[in-house]
Parts: structure tokens; C-alpha cells; sequence
């Protein structure tokens, strides 16, 4: 929903050579990748309706609980990374492509739940608020709690990467201080030559492989005098082409985490700016 968390796994570092390295998505790869979605939202379903569950550290023992909500309300991102495996321990594979896997929390003082959901359902200004990472939002539709956005994504590191992306996300009450949503990827396309005269679309699922499939899963709780946001996400992305390893692996390990970090800080800069707003009428 929020961020291109993964567009540059894969190829951004070999600019020349990123036509050449076109990938199909092929159907076992998605199909691992549904296999992983499907066994981690056991767990994520749980939590989503278990108030005592609800975010990541509520699990935790309670001096590990203490110290991250401290840090938390310092101002500090929590972010880590998961695994999920299947029924017999075992990892779950997408054959042909990588599944990337983070979670984060992001506190907020002196917000309430209204005033977040007010920033993070605003899609036609979530250019405003998540640049540089998305250049174009919209609102497509709204049915009650689900909506149908549409995003533009656009990284640039040593060449600029830019993707066209439809969202379908429902929103769901838990009750007065808890809210959750899912965000799956209805359509992600590659923009080629973006904002040139002969700028295209390239077909669904072949193309550079930067980000053929994202789920996000957000939690809000209401509490402590602010509002804790969690997002968790899981995408798809082609695999590590060979002899690229030493060149590639890098991003694969760190854009993930930081591409989350700079969407919970743009939330959290935008309900604060908003709240500001509010404090001078």
C-alpha cells in the first residue's frame, strides 16, 4: 500500500545490463509466494483480532516489551526481519524470485486513531506525503472500508526505477483503540521511460522483476498517549541473477529495511504536521 519496499532488489546496480536482464514471473514462483501469504496470515489473523496480541512486542516478555516501547516513545523505528516456515519447519520457497519479509513500528505522541487513519486513508495526497518514493495517488474508488488506490512508485538509485501499482485494501475495527488493514496488489507494471513522450507500460510479470507482488498488513492501537503504527509487509521480487550475488545482495538486505523506515517516518511526520495544523486553528 505505502511504499515500494523492494523495487530495487534486483539489477538497479548494473545499469546498462538492466534490459538484458528482463525476467518472467513464472507461475511456481507466484505460487511459493502465495504458499508463504498463506501460511504467515494463520498467524497474522490471530494477532489481528487478539487485543493482547495485537502488535509485535505484546508477545514479548515484559523488559523486552518495556525497552521497545520505551525506545518507541523516544522516537526510535523498531524494525525487524521475519521468516516464515511452513508446517514441518521447513522454509517456503518462490522459485525464480525472492520473498522479502519486515516488519515495523513507528509511535506517534499526541495522536489519536482518527487522526492517523485520517492521513494513511487520504490516498490523492499520499504523493504529498510519501515523496519522493510515490509521485502520483488516487483514490479510485470506495465501498464502506475498502478502497481501490492507485499509486505511482519511483526510486532512483544509479538508474531510476518507476512502477504503476492498483491496491485493493480493506480496513477492519477491532474496537475503539485498535484498527487494522490489508493491502494486496491488484496490478504492478513497470513504467519504461516514465515521464518521456514514448514512456510504456511493460506486461504484467515481465519485466526488470524490481516488484511483482506486495501485501502489506498495518496495525494501529490507541495508547500511552499516542498511537502506535505497525506495518508489516511481504513481497515478491526475481531471484539474484548469476554472478551478480557480490553486486546485488546488498540491496536485497538493505533497501527492504529502509524502504520501511522511510514510510513509518513519513507517517508519523504527516499526522504530526497535521496535528500542528490543528493546534494553530
Amino acid at each position: 500500500m505505502k511504499s515500494i519496499l523492494l523495487v530495487l532488489a534486483l539489477g538497479i546496480a548494473a545499469a546498462p545490463a538492466i534490459r538484458i536482464l528482463t525476467a518472467d514471473r513464472k507461475p511456481k514462483t507466484l505460487a511459493g509466494f502465495e504458499r508463504y501469504v498463506k501460511t504467515a496470515e494463520l498467524r497474522i489473523g490471530k494477532e489481528e483480532n487478539d487485543p493482547a496480541a495485537f502488535l509485535y512486542f505484546d508477545k514479548l516478555s515484559a523488559p523486552d516489551r518495556n525497552r521497545i516501547k520505551g525506545f518507541l516513545r523516544q522516537g526510535t523505528i523498531f524494525i525487524t526481519k521475519l521468516t516464515t516456515l511452513d508446517s514441518q519447519s521447513q522454509p517456503i520457497e518462490a522459485p525464480g524470485g525472492l520473498i522479502h519479509h519486515w516488519l515495523g513500528i513507528v509511535f506517534i505522541p499526541d495522536a489519536t486513531l482518527q487522526k492517523v487513519l485520517g492521513i494513511v486513508q487520504d490516498y490523492n495526497h499520499h504523493q504529498d506525503y510519501y515523496r519522493p518514493e510515490v509521485i502520483r495517488s488516487r483514490l479510485e474508488s470506495r465501498r464502506d472500508d475498502n478502497f481501490k488506490v492507485y499509486l505511482r512508485f519511483q526510486e532512483k538509485k544509479i538508474i531510476t526505477v518507476t512502477l504503476d501499482t492498483e491496491h485493493n485494501v480493506e480496513y477492519k475495527r477491532l474496537d475503539r483503540t485498535h484498527e487494522f488493514s490489508r493491502s494486496y496488489s491488484a496490478r504492478i507494471q513497470e513504467v519504461r521511460d516514465a515521464g518521456e513522450p514514448g514512456e510504456h507500460l511493460l506486461p504484467v510479470g515481465h519485466d526488470g522483476g524490481f516488484l511483482w507482488r506486495i501485501n502489506s498488513y498495518w496495525r494501529f492501537e490507541e495508547g500511552d498517549g499516542g498511537v502506535y503504527v505497525q506495518c508489516e509487509s511481504i513481497s515478491l521480487t526475481r531471484d539474484i541473477p548469476t554472478g551478480l550475488g557480490w553486486l546485488i545482495e546488498p540491496f536485497v538486505t538493505s533497501v527492504p529495511r529502509e524502504s520501511l523506515q522511510a514510510t513509518l517516518e513519513a507517517t508519523r511526520r504527516a499526522v504530526k504536521a497535521k496535528l500542528k495544523l490543528g493546534a494553530r486553528r
